[in-house]
């Protein structure tokens, strides 16, 4: 017998980064403990760091029991089907006091080969940015392997890469293979497949507290880049109340709802919803209850929670599996 089904929140996976810093606790109300935490995983399993629901008849359980027990009403057939009892998403909130380091991600046949793993498709969602913030997202011209490691050689990498100032409300879709990095006094919300395969390239030459530079990956990264030009910054309308599109890939599809009153949602329950708060709060009222969020919350609907009302006033990212 399936147990009534309501919106599912898990405790948050920390993670201390040289990069990191405070405001996933002074922003968010995250438990940090930490001056370096650079990461808030809200809802994953990547082995070792698997989801625990955090309040609620399934609380204590994690994700992947409850997917395991009722794969059909957590996940939709529709996903099942395809995924097995995997979940394929992973969610996070990061928050960059320093840049991080240049790097990039395989495609699900690399990552397959060497990892046994999805590769890592990715997009970020700009929460909050300093003045003078920027990314690297791709070549500013198109390169090649040798001009690659020539740049790379002589400590000039990021001169040819493309450097984009940003701000708040922002949305990048980072293919597999774009070289990237997330520059200092960014704040993010980030949506990509399970998967935690990173080749870093560069990181800025700095140290450890031991004096220790992190491990590079230039092997494999080295035929995991795309040398190409990308275009990577999306555009998306925000009309009220409504879920307007703002990526549509294969592995996700990602709406912006700007919530100003009432959303009444009605889903066909054949895969989840997940919502992440990016701004404002809102309450979800189903028939057998009431939920209050809030900027930082994630949120995962269980697929066979099909009708269901947000009201409030908020910023959220909708992603599910088209």
């Amino acid at each position: 017998m399936t147990p009534e089904l309501y919106p599912l929140q898990f405790t948050p996976i920390l993670k201390e980064r040289i990069w990191g810093g405070t405001k996933l606790k002074t922003e968010f109300g995250k438990p940090i403990t930490s001056e370096n935490t650079g990461e808030s995983w809200e809802i994953s399993t990547v082995p070792g760091d698997i989801s625990v629901v955090a309040a609620g008849s399934f609380v204590g359980q994690t994700l992947e029991d409850i997917i395991e027990k009722y794969p059909d009403e957590i996940l939709g057939a529709k996903v099942h089907e395809r995924f097995g009892k995997q979940f394929p998403l992973l969610f996070k909130f990061l928050d960059a006091r320093e840049d991080l380091s240049i790097q990039v991600h395989p495609n699900d046949e690399l990552a397959k080969k060497r990892h046994n793993s999805f590769g890592k498709t990715e997009m970020w969602y700009i929460m909050h940015a300093e003045p003078a913030a920027r990314l690297i997202v791709g070549f500013k011209e198109d390169s090649s392997p040798a001009d690659f490691m020539k740049n790379l050689d002589q400590k000039t990498l990021p001169a040819i890469l493309n450097q984009i100032p940003v701000r708040k409300g922002d949305v990048f879709m980072l293919e597999t293979g774009t070289i990237h990095a997330i520059g200092a006094g960014i704040v993010v919300a980030e949506i990509q497949q399970t998967s935690d395969i990173t080749y870093r390239v560069y990181d800025w030459d700095r140290v450890d507290a031991q004096g220790k530079s992190r491990e590079l990956h230039l092997d494999l990264a080295i035929d995991a880049i795309n040398y190409h030009r990308t275009a990577s910054q999306k555009t998306y309308g925000k009309t009220p109340n409504a879920s307007n599109n703002v990526v549509d890939c294969p592995y996700f599809t990602t709406n912006f709802l700007p919530l100003d009153g009432v959303a009444e949602i009605n889903k066909p329950g054949d895969a989840f919803t997940v919502y992440m708060c990016v701004d404002g709060g809102f309450d979800l009222r189903t028939d057998t209850g009431h939920f209050s969020y809030g900027t930082g919350d994630t949120v995962l609907i269980p697929a066979g929670l099909k009708q269901y009302a947000l009201q409030g006033r908020a910023s959220i990212l909708e992603i599910y599996i088209s």
